[in-house]
């Protein structure tokens, strides 16, 4: 997990192939300044500025001489340039003038994220094009957060034998080593004694080398205010004895998506030094079929001291996340979020590009949003409904982890059974939940299939907003 295996932005050295950004009302003006073989080369190409086209025109040479980067009509989308990424031959190249209206740095970023590869398993990897950074860009800061995002997408894609509990526990601790953060953790049976019964009663039918764990990395002044980011980290989920089928656990790897997406973003922060007190939550665990694998019906402990129906066995990451919410409580946070892989009702809902989010708060709503549109990262809020909270009575605990049929809304009722545990009250800031999906179903130029990174980018730049 080197970031040395992910260089993104190449060093102004030589000569950069030009990309020029073009919109279709810009094309002719554009093209009349050029020689004529180019104008004769876009023609024979029918390049029009439409959005996504990419047009790489050879030299005298042979050779590409500069690239025509359509942008469309009207407002620009910072995507292109992450396309952009996946459709060019490797070499280095330099962004011409950009549009109006398009941040340098994210427009670099877009890029960066656009050249990610998983060549692990391969035996050696394919060259990538790479971008000189825009003049007034802060290189490092962008490829501190492609790096992140890569660090995360490399953990989804990792299959389950080699990202297990004790790999992840290993991430984080490099993480926390890299940037001098005091790191804990808890396994096996002391979870039982250190109060976070939900995760061990989840993670306890795995065998003992994948026993489940919570992990906690603290960094920062403790007089700053205290963000807490919460990400569920189930390594592989059959679905327990309420098992999957194997159309719905063939993808099941990517269950520890939260957890990746809580530490890359735990990482951008302190990179950036941002002036907050960061406590990263990973509960982490196998949901694993044996003897003594939890059961529908069983009535579970809480660290919250709630107790809890289990009806489906396959609604685990709820159960988890519980005991690091009440976790993130007790810390009095100014502001928490958590991150999850948490229902198909959200994908149902939202796609797989574009991710759901519920918070009672307004303000962080908005913050959200705005920073979702200014760095293209889709986020969408979605409610808190009173009325479907009744879904989650239980006739012999104080709630069950499956609502009841007729409530629907099963993304909504997973955020409401979260919003129990979450921390609320006087002197703790809001919650956020996010319900990632961490995965791209279908390839494109710039978003191979594979792991994803979603809303932390907007989290990120929220975080900025309000605490930088």
């Amino acid at each position: 997990m080197s970031d040395a295996t992910h260089p993104i932005l190449a060093e102004a050295k030589g000569q950069a192939i030009p990309v020029h950004p073009v919109s279709e009302a810009e094309l002719e003006a554009f093209l009349a300044r050029k020689r004529a073989p180019v104008r004769t080369y876009a023609a024979a190409n029918a390049f029009t500025g439409k959005a996504g086209q990419v047009l790489a025109v050879p030299g005298s040479s042979g050779a590409v001489e500069q690239v025509l980067l359509g942008v469309g009509a009207g407002r620009v989308d910072l995507s292109l340039f992450r396309t952009l990424a996946g459709k060019l031959p490797a070499g280095e190249y330099a962004l011409s003038k950009l549009p109006k209206g398009i941040d340098p740095e994210q427009a670099a970023l877009a890029f960066a994220l656009g050249t990610y590869r998983f060549d692990r398993y391969k035996k050696r990897g394919e060259p990538i094009a790479r971008l000189v950074a825009p003049m007034g860009v802060d290189a490092a800061a962008v490829t501190a957060t492609a790096h992140a995002c890569a660090l995360a997408r490399d953990m989804v894609n990792t299959p389950a034998n080699d990202m297990g509990p004790l790999q992840i526990e290993t991430v984080a601790r490099e993480i926390a080593e890299k940037y001098g953060a005091a790191f804990s953790v808890v396994a096996g049976d002391d979870l039982l004694t250190q109060g976070y019964p939900a995760v061990h009663a989840v993670g306890r039918a795995a065998v003992e080398a994948r026993a489940p764990r919570m992990i906690e990395i603290a960094w920062g002044d403790p007089s700053h205010p205290v963000v807490a980011l919460v990400g569920k980290g189930v390594v592989f989920d059959t679905g327990g004895l309420d098992i999957k089928p194997l159309a719905g656990m063939r993808l099941m790897k990517k269950d520890m998506g939260g957890a990746a997406h809580a530490l890359a973003l735990g990482r951008m922060v302190m990179e950036a030094r941002l002036p907050v007190r960061l406590v990263i939550l990973t509960p982490v665990v196998e949901n694993a079929i044996a003897g003594d694998a939890m059961r529908p019906g069983d009535v579970l402990q809480t660290r919250a001291g709630l107790t809890v129906e289990v009806g489906n066995t396959d609604a685990e990451g709820r159960l988890i996340l519980a005991d690091a919410l009440t976790r993130a409580a007790e810390l009095k946070p100014a502001l928490t979020l958590d991150f999850a892989t948490l229902t198909g009702a959200a994908r149902m809902a939202m796609g797989p590009f574009v991710i759901p989010f519920w918070t009672p708060d307004d303000k962080l709503a908005g913050q959200l949003e705005a920073a979702s549109k200014a760095v293209a990262d889709a986020l969408w809020r979605m409610p808190l409904t009173e009325a479907y909270r009744e879904a989650l009575d239980s006739d012999i605990a104080d709630l069950k982890n499956d609502p009841d049929a007729w409530a629907q809304a099963g993304a909504t009722t997973a955020a409401l059974f979260l919003q129990r545990f979450a921390p609320n009250g006087e002197g703790v800031g809001p919650w956020v939940h996010f319900d990632v999906f961490a995965w791209n179903p279908k390839g494109r130029p710039g978003f191979p299939v594979g792991g994803e990174v979603q809303a932390i980018r907007a989290a990120f730049a929220m975080l900025k907003g309000r605490f930088a």
